[in-house]
């Protein structure tokens, strides 16, 4: 299946591929994908998580392969199906499915946030849910389910004590990222390399929104003088967020920052033409900091 489409920059839409496993259907951003192949065989890892199937290697490349099935405590996947080629954070990774339905072009306005009782900031792996056709699509958080498996492939909250002592900064930082648990340990690192002065919301229309309050009450410089996007968020994503920014005249100053487990080859183009500062993957939070250093001081 061809999943190089190629969207608009900053029309706040996405492509969903859609696929079933275990009888209910799941959706993960066709930006993550490489591509979809037909099961092969693969060669087991000794002492391995539960959840990885094992290793093979097409045109020379490494690849583990992620029982899905079993991550969503849905039993033991059988051979057959097919593997979603997936690369994200750096990583290639191939997760096993049952059936691949189809690729769904949407907003991220439709896509609705789970609430507590489906999914809370420590365990829950969906992201978002998708109504369509009188079915509900539930879009997976796979970076979740992969440092749920290897913990290494997540934060490295440990590579901010590596710069060293740092004094306090109050240059006042706007975040948005949807994932409480990452908006949490960005936080917190922020905090832990002298950065104070920190506004955290939970997708970029409530960044926009805050932008724009502080631009009509002269409050801007007060409030915002640096933004932290990660790209995919449901209502508004990073890259619609950045658009509105650079297309404002009092706004396009502002330093934008994107830290995404999406800035591969494709996406940093995108964010390049709309117009961001910088763009780092999730992992590297020691280089965000020093790129806000360089940006802000």
């Amino acid at each position: 299946m061809d999943t190089n489409i190629l969207l608009e920059n900053g029309t706040n839409e996405l492509e969903v591929l859609e696929f079933r496993l275990a009888g209910n259907s799941y959706g993960i951003n066709v930006a993550k994908i490489r591509e979809i192949i037909n099961y092969q065989q693969v060669t087991p890892v000794p002492n391995s998580h539960p959840s990885i199937e094992g290793i093979f290697m097409p045109r020379d490349t490494m690849i583990t392969a992620i029982d899905l099935k079993n991550c969503l405590q849905r039993g033991q996947s059988e051979e057959g199906g097919l593997f979603i080629v997936t690369n994200f954070n750096k990583l290639d990774i191939a997760f096993h499915v049952e059936q691949v339905v189809g690729i769904h072009r949407v907003s991220w306005t439709e896509i609705i946030k789970p609430d507590a009782t489906i999914s809370n900031s420590e365990d829950g792996v969906s992201t978002g849910i998708i109504k369509m056709n009188g079915k509900l699509i539930i879009i997976l958080d796979f970076e979740k389910i992969v440092a749920d498996i290897n913990p290494e492939t997540g934060l490295k909250i440990t590579e901010i004590d590596a710069l060293g002592e740092r004094t306090r900064n109050d240059v006042p930082i706007l975040i948005a990222e949807d994932s409480p648990l990452l908006n949490k340990l960005i936080v917190d690192s922020l905090k832990r390399a002298g950065y104070h002065n920190l506004i955290h919301t939970e997708n970029g229309q409530e960044a926009w929104d805050i932008i724009c309050d502080c631009k009509a009450k002269g409050t801007l410089e007060e409030h915002v003088q640096c933004v932290i996007t990660d790209i995919e968020m449901p209502l508004m994503d990073g890259h619609r967020l950045t658009r509105l920014i650079r297309e404002d005249g009092e706004l396009k100053d502002i330093p934008i920052i994107i830290f995404s487990s999406l800035v591969n080859d494709d996406m940093r183009r995108k964010g390049e033409s709309l117009g961001a500062d910088a763009q780092l993957s999730k992992p590297e939070i020691g280089n965000l900091v020093k790129i806000i250093d360089k940006l802000v001081l």
